[in-house]
């Protein structure tokens, strides 16, 4: 190609093509009930996780409202000494609020792309992921069941749940983990797509 010379553009869509479907995806959008209402979502997440919920992201809510629930536990088991309670304190208001503004974010992304504006994929409404699905549940039950159990029945005393709780946030923590990896390690092992 010489200096002066014109380059080629590619042929824009037509317009009249282009104008049509416009207005069909917004009518589609509009009576999609699908579609979340933004300003409840945040609403709801003055309960922290349940914006996240409402709009069909699940591990996302639990995991924000078992956060909330695990600071509050954490200043109130006097653990940390008086100079850190304020900053678990901060972290806290930070993280409600976070969680009021993510929840509004996810309601709005999650309605772009049910008008097809941002390309990304949508969480399957009433359904609870299989990846958080009843194995961990039932497990999780169960010890809580045989703990009570044993407090009730044989009269064995419960003192020691105040000093071992903070490993079952080091289990849970372990088990998304490797539950990330093996998603990672299958989603790497599966052919790539053209």
């Amino acid at each position: 190609m010489t200096i002066g010379q014109d380059i080629p553009t590619p042929p824009a869509p037509a317009f009249e093509s282009v104008a049509r479907t416009i207005p069909e995806r917004r009518e589609r959008y509009m009576d999609d009930p699908r579609k979340k209402s933004v300003m409840l979502a945040a609403l709801l997440s003055a309960m922290p996780g349940l914006g996240q919920v409402y709009v069909g992201y699940y591990p996302q809510g639990f995991a924000h409202i078992l956060t909330i629930c695990a600071s509050f536990a954490l200043i109130e088991s006097h653990v940390l000494n008086e100079r850190l309670e304020p900053m678990v304190g901060l972290f806290i208001a930070f993280f409600w609020l976070y969680n009021v503004v993510d929840a509004g974010r996810r309601a709005s992304l999650y309605n772009q792309a049910l008008s097809g504006l941002r390309p990304m994929d949508l969480p399957e409404n009433g359904k609870v992921p299989l990846r958080f699905g009843s194995m961990a549940g039932g497990v999780a039950l169960i010890v809580v069941g045989l703990v009570l159990f044993s407090n009730t029945m044989f009269g064995i005393p419960l003192d020691w749940v105040a000093q071992w709780w903070p490993m079952g946030l080091v289990g849970v923590g372990a088990w998304l983990v490797i539950a990330d990896r093996r998603a990672k390690g299958a989603a790497s092992a599966l052919p790539p797509t053209e």
